[in-house]
């Protein structure tokens, strides 16, 4: 049973339904975990200052982790290692304890500096929290910065497995992590508050570098500090890097921001916030993610190959799946937010209005489902390439515009009846205060979506004719998707007459029953328009991807 495990785990995977797969389903695992941690946070602190304070401490410590570990991310490393593969192994495990040592020393200083900036920066960002509040962020906050050290480690090991496309292994990682914050909730939370969810990050941050440590140690590749350090390869690796660090860091910095401002909201904003934006990044994780991943290493080989018709292929059909999965998703989530929201976070101290202002948050956030997702493939598609500028002036625009927007529309808020009657009445949430953090999700949604449009157009003009046929998925999923959100709205009504649901379980119940019928609904619209994805997919599934031993050539890389 054990060996059978191990070799689910360690087994190779290329086909790229079977891989997303595969990817997806650990996604959902981690998902599901990722529930369960918000619900018992939501149940034990609710939407609070206490929680406002767990979440403001992670800004710091995931910004430092964003800019500085992205030395040894996956989208970086895997080309270069791909290339230090065909020159031999001694040439990939010399480049491996390079890369590892030089890293070792920048986010140990990084983290240091930062040890002690914590306390000013803090000051800044988040001006609206009491003395009190600021005094335990500041705590929090220096004791997460082991999390971007570990995490960084663990994305050196999972270049490793990706590239030898051991996708269980980097797919259960997310899982343990999740696991890890959730033993802190439970073991610790009660007896030391959001200090002991704080350590379960810690832990799953462990767990999740521990699990590739065997394969790493397997190949013969795991890493030895040098201090002679090759500055050629280093500076390689930064060239690529440094545009998508400063990419990713427009990502965090507007993270920051909203933060930021929901901070100078009413107490529980920023968990309002948090709440609604893991919960909307359910496609993302389990579409995006998944999908981007598994063509990621053959993205990059065609490149390599300069076989740039089948790169365009690549892309082509990658981007056409995430469209065929995303959108129903995104209409399934807006229609039944509120029983989403009610069954994942809906108990203790979560109370009835907190359950509305995350719905509503929910809605805003799930109209930039499908941008957010492509936006992570057309960025792999450019870093696969090479192509790492071009994304960061995008996302640097974007960035503003999100910024622009943020500022704008609460300033626009707090001097407008009439925009906030307008936002209160179409969310159903008029009669609740502290609804200015509505417009936090508003405008990140906007900029985002232009952030998709602008990628898009760019990785077009490159290469010319790789969005060939993307219009008809489009199309067709836009129409299931409508048949979709109209039978789940009506259906909700329906079952809400035979269903308790003042109860878990009716809500659950009441949920699960119409996003059924409203697939089934819209499967069946697919089934008409003959769609090309829907019956890919079925193959997919008829041949069993989860049983299908791989017989691997040349590596591809991820």
């Amino acid at each position: 049973m054990v060996r059978k495990l191990l070799d689910f785990f360690y087994k190779e995977t290329t086909s790229l339904n079977k891989a997303a797969f595969l990817l997806g389903l650990f996604a959902f695992l981690s998902q599901v975990l990722a529930f369960l941690r918000d619900r018992l946070l939501a149940h034990i602190f609710g939407a609070s200052e206490t929680l406002d304070i767990y979440y403001a401490a992670f800004r710091i410590p995931d910004f430092i982790f964003v800019t500085v570990a992205s030395v040894v991310s996956i989208s970086v490393l895997v080309p270069f290692i791909m290339e230090e593969e065909s020159r031999g192994r001694e040439n990939l495990r010399h480049f491996i304890n390079n890369i590892f040592s030089f890293f070792s020393v920048l986010i140990i200083i990084v983290s240091a500096i930062a040890y002690f900036l914590i306390p000013a920066i803090s000051e800044v960002l988040f001006k609206g929290f009491s003395s009190e509040a600021l005094e335990q962020t500041i705590f929090l906050s220096r004791l997460l910065l082991l999390s971007p050290i570990i995490l960084g480690f663990s994305n050196l090991f999972g270049s490793l497995t990706q590239a030898y496309q051991r996708f269980a292994i980097y797919a259960l990682t997310p899982v343990l992590y999740n696991a890890g914050i959730i033993i802190g909730i439970i073991v610790l939370a009660n007896r030391f508050g959001v200090f002991g969810v704080a350590i379960g990050v810690i832990i799953g941050a462990l767990l999740h570098m521990a699990i590739q440590v065997p394969f790493v140690l397997n190949l013969g590749l795991f890493p030895r500090p040098t201090f002679k350090f090759d500055f050629s390869s280093i500076r390689r690796v930064v060239t690529i890097s440094l545009p998508r660090t400063l990419t990713l860091s427009m990502t965090q910095l507007s993270t920051v921001f909203l933060v930021s401002l929901a901070s100078l909201m009413p107490p529980g904003s920023i968990s309002v916030l948090s709440f609604s934006t893991h919960l909307a990044a359910v496609p993302l994780s389990l579409i995006g993610v998944s999908y981007s991943l598994a063509a990621f290493p053959t993205l990059s080989r065609r490149f390599r190959e300069k076989n740039i018709e089948g790169f365009k292929e690549q892309m082509r059909n990658t981007t056409r799946f995430i469209i065929f999965w995303t959108l129903p998703l995104t209409a399934l989530f807006i229609v039944l937010r509120a029983q989403i929201v009610r069954v994942v976070l809906g108990s203790g101290e979560f109370a009835w209005d907190d359950t509305r202002l995350v719905a509503a948050a929910l809605a805003i956030f799930a109209i930039s489902a499908l941008a957010q997702c492509l936006m992570l493939l057309f960025m792999r598609g450019f870093y696969s390439a090479g192509f790492t500028r071009k994304p960061f002036f995008i996302n640097l625009i974007s960035t503003a515009i999100m910024f622009a927007l943020a500022w704008g529309l609460v300033k626009w808020f707090y001097v407008s009846e009439g925009l906030r009657q307008f936002i209160g009445t179409l969310l159903r949430v008029e009669d609740l205060s502290g609804i200015a953090v509505l417009v936090l999700p508003l405008a990140f949604s906007v900029a985002t979506i232009l952030n998709a449009i602008f990628l898009w157009y760019g990785l077009e003009k490159e290469f010319r004719g790789f969005s060939k046929g993307i219009l008809r998925t489009f199309l067709d999923c836009l129409g299931a998707s409508v048949v979709i959100a109209l039978v789940a709205y009506v259906s909700l009504r329906v079952f809400a007459q035979f269903l308790d649901t003042t109860t878990f379980l009716g809500i659950l119940l009441q949920g699960a029953l119409a996003g059924l019928v409203a697939s089934v609904a819209g499967t069946a619209v697919l089934v008409a328009l003959k769609n090309r994805e829907l019956a890919e997919v079925w193959n997919a599934i008829h041949q069993k991807f989860w049983k299908t031993r791989v017989i691997a050539t040349d590596p591809e890389i991820v």
